[in-house]
């Protein structure tokens, strides 16, 4: 029993989250929370992966901040991998993926990069200083922009099947 109502509980929590996603089309913009996307097919051509026909698809999309607000996201004090910035995921349904080719388009705040002055010893035993470029956090001003390409396989005969949500 307390199973089932844990997990009951669970898929209501889960769908009360952001995971609603919108549909996209060539040449459409649609607004996600205050973020304006949009989705470009820039060229299709027909290849043979494996014996089998497919189209080939490049597109792009882009997300403005319409929001009002600027977006930031700091870096902690320690050093760390970062992995997880993107705020939004364009995601191509029918995409097969073949030839190493994408799946979907995760769209990236700008990196706000900052130049550090080091002190350190150099081969010669020489104490100089450097200088080093390092990423203090990232973000998107009200009206800016950040673009990103990728190439999408589909089955011949079909277009991108498209769908944009917010991961932020």
């Amino acid at each position: 029993m307390k199973k089932s109502l844990f997990l009951t509980f669970g898929f209501v929590l889960l769908s009360l989250t952001n995971f609603y996603a919108q549909k996209i089309t060539d040449g459409a913009t649609v607004d996600v929370n205050g973020l304006s996307v949009t989705f470009n097919i820039l060229n299709k051509e027909a290849i043979n992966v494996g014996g089998k026909n497919f189209d080939r698809y490049k597109v792009s999309a882009g997300v403005t901040n319409n929001s009002g607000k600027s977006i930031n996201m700091r870096m902690a004090t320690a050093p760390q991998i970062v992995t997880n910035i993107a705020l939004v995921e364009v995601n191509c349904i029918n995409a097969t993926g073949a030839k190493l080719t994408s799946k979907k388009i995760e769209l990236k705040p700008k990196a706000h990069n900052l130049n550090v002055t080091y002190w350190a010893y150099n081969k010669e035993g020489k104490y100089e200083s450097s200088v080093i470029p390092v990423i203090a956090g990232y973000y998107l001003d009200p009206g800016d922009t950040v673009n990103d390409t990728a190439i999408f396989i589909v089955p011949q005969g079909e277009t991108p099947d498209v769908s944009v949500r917010k991961l932020k």
